[in-house]
């Protein structure tokens, strides 16, 4: 019998070790992973690469993971958002790297993998200092540039249901980055706010089907986003 359920947070993340690349999924604190996250910095992985939009605000979630001094790199759109003074702060102290990637170039790139596909071009950075060091090339007039695909270890996802096949839905803007962090990483694993009967999800309902989804674990409250 497939079931995917975990029985908690710590289980969950356990799989993840030193030097793992994690995605985070999320848009600001929609859809953000926070009980995953802080399950993680508890469990205490060192050296990690973290995939995500931004690198983290507040003090909590994924700016908590970063105090810790857990994350050896950050590659995101926005590491320099409203709040983000822990990764600024390690950033200028030399302590963290950066990966700078355009929002659509990361989710392409993350498709890509997900869909087994290789490099593309783009003309997105196309003459910026986000470009040099890749291959650059005109076409019919406009500048493009190539983009490699980028696949993780794990994505750490914010659902809002699941089955115990790991058919996941979404909850407003918090499906974000969800579906696409869970094509391309070998090992999903989703917090979720009500574990629910095999069947009960329609079909057409479901925005991440279990297939790529390795484990699912239920939040003891509701946390809205």
């Amino acid at each position: 019998m497939i079931d995917k359920i975990s029985p908690s947070l710590q289980e969950a993340v356990s799989v993840i070790g030193d030097g793992a690349t994690v995605m985070v999924a999320g848009f600001g604190d929609s859809g953000l992973p926070c009980a995953l996250l802080h399950a993680l910095k508890d469990a205490g992985p060192r050296n990690l690469t973290i995939v995500s939009n931004n690198a983290g605000t507040g003090d909590y979630g994924l700016a908590a993971l970063l105090s810790a001094g857990l994350v050896r790199k950050v590659i995101c759109s926005y590491p320099k958002s409203s709040g983000s003074d822990v990764f600024t702060a390690l950033y200028r102290a030399g302590k963290i790297e950066l990966e700078v990637v355009p929002q659509g170039t990361l989710l392409e790139r993350m498709r890509a993998a997900g869909a087994g596909l290789g490099p593309f071009f783009t003309p997105t950075s196309y003459g910026t200092p986000v470009a040099d060091g890749k291959e650059q090339r005109i076409y019919e007039g406009v500048g493009y540039v190539l983009e490699n695909p980028l696949p993780a270890d794990f994505a750490l996802l914010k659902g809002d249901q699941a089955d115990r096949w790991g058919n996941l839905t979404y909850r407003l803007a918090a499906r974000g980055f969800g579906p696409v962090m869970a094509m391309a990483a070998r090992h999903t694993i989703a917090e979720v706010n009500e574990i629910v009967p095999l069947g009960a999800l329609a079909a057409d309902a479901v925005h991440t089907p279990g297939i790529f989804v390795q484990s699912v674990v239920r939040l003891e409250a509701r946390h809205d986003g």
